[in-house]
């Protein structure tokens, strides 16, 4: 994806930072980057795998640094191809869980969890998570979704985490969060950056920006946790 997509749209960076504007396909007219993506099967494989490939030693970690033990159900939310379902529900055999994303995804989160030979565990629940109602498990999981949008779309998908859970659940919330002096994780300033070239409103943050939507929107007792690499993930009971 990297190659395919990415690589020719930060030549575009200098515009980018005049202008505000991002710099994927939107420049050929297309006002929708997951429109794009979501409506060409071949695009939409390369994303999803390429989300996988991302995610895939993130989860690993979430999977050892949650108390996974106290839950028996949990979704990921924007699931794309399963990595994250996956690598979570195979060292814990008492979960089942699902993957939430849009209907077109379904096939391909299916077969890969398939080929993973967790299908009788994990299951795809379709939805728009801007417009349908999130499920209704013990733990949420968002990563690499916060990030893709404004502020207050920031905010409406935490307040909508919090009004599907069960009191007692949680929410995890992963990106490659940068530290609260901006200073450190520059793998988490660079993504903020690609977040501009990709889309309209979307930007990266620190753990005390998460800390604080978390409790604004009912979240209790808010830790965030390092993870892997750059990534940290934010947890919060309701």
């Amino acid at each position: 994806m990297m190659n395919a997509r990415l690589y020719r749209f930060w030549g575009h960076l200098t515009e980018a930072l005049q202008t505000g504007l991002p710099q994927n396909e939107s420049r050929h007219g297309e006002p929708d980057l997951f429109g794009v993506l979501y409506r060409d099967p071949a695009r939409l494989e390369q994303f999803l795998a390429a989300m996988t490939g991302l995610s895939r030693p993130i989860a690993r970690a979430i999977a050892t640094a949650f108390p996974w033990s106290e839950f028996t159900t949990f979704a990921d939310i924007g699931c794309a191809q399963g990595g994250l379902t996956a690598e979570i529900a195979r060292p814990h055999p008492h979960l089942t869980g699902f993957g939430y994303d849009l209907a077109v995804v379904g096939p391909v989160f299916e077969r890969y969890v398939r080929q993973q030979k967790l299908d009788p565990r994990l299951a795809f629940h379709p939805g728009d998570f801007f417009k349908d109602p999130l499920p209704s498990v013990d733990v949420l999981e968002m990563g690499h979704i916060l990030h893709d949008w404004s502020l207050g779309g920031k905010i409406m998908l935490l307040r909508k985490a919090h009004e599907a859970l069960p009191s007692g659940g949680a929410l995890i919330v992963y990106d490659a969060m940068i530290d609260d002096e901006r200073r450190q994780n520059a793998f988490g300033l660079l993504m903020s950056l690609n977040m501009l070239i990709e889309t309209p409103a979307g930007f990266d943050y620190t753990r005390a920006d998460c800390r604080g939507w978390m409790g604004e929107t009912g979240f209790r007792d808010v830790q965030v946790v390092p993870l892997q690499g750059p990534y940290a993930m934010a947890v919060g009971r309701k």
